[in-house]
């Protein structure tokens, strides 16, 4: 069940930025209160190995919900590719990025390029990630909705993605 507790439902997220040294600090044990443009300080890389790492560098409980996004993505799209950019975990298929995964303090932002034309349209719009992403907060592994997170993968994946082609 998605949570919204922290959120309305349509309401655009307007927050303070966290400081230039709040991002610059140990992911395990600090994360940003808000986007700042990157999650964490993790490096850009491509690969299973870069996206494992910097999700086993999360503190829990966001460290559980981003390997629950993590498997679900797996399960639920063949042909998964993984990378670490602007300091979350991003997927794509094909030659495009579908979604990303970061930590923040207090929860994980789950994000979908292209969200605008999911249904039902996922409730988060964030601050700083383009004007037709859209996302939920997961604050706990009870705000993983598997069904409709994985409705919302299948969708996603259907249509052009960050840095791909027309599907």
């Amino acid at each position: 069940m998605l949570s919204m507790t922290s959120r309305e439902i349509g309401k655009r997220e307007v927050e303070k930025p966290a400081s230039r040294a709040a991002v610059h600090v140990d992911v395990a044990t600090t994360l940003p209160e808000a986007m700042t443009g990157r999650a964490s300080p993790a490096k850009a890389a491509v690969g299973d190995k870069p996206v494992f790492a910097y999700i086993a560098s999360l503190p829990q409980p966001q460290r559980g919900i981003a390997e629950a996004v993590d498997a679900l993505a797996a399960k639920t799209l063949p042909d998964l590719q993984r990378s670490v950019k602007w300091g979350m975990s991003y997927y794509g298929v094909g030659d495009g990025w579908c979604f990303s995964c970061g930590g923040f303090a207090g929860h994980i932002k789950l994000m979908f390029v292209n969200g605008a034309v999911l249904e039902p349209v996922p409730p988060v719009t964030p601050v700083g990630m383009g004007k037709s992403t859209r996302g939920v907060e997961l604050e706990s592994l009870d705000d993983v909705d598997e069904r409709q997170i994985a409705a919302w993968m299948k969708q996603v994946a259907s249509v052009p993605g960050v840095g791909g082609k027309k599907r």
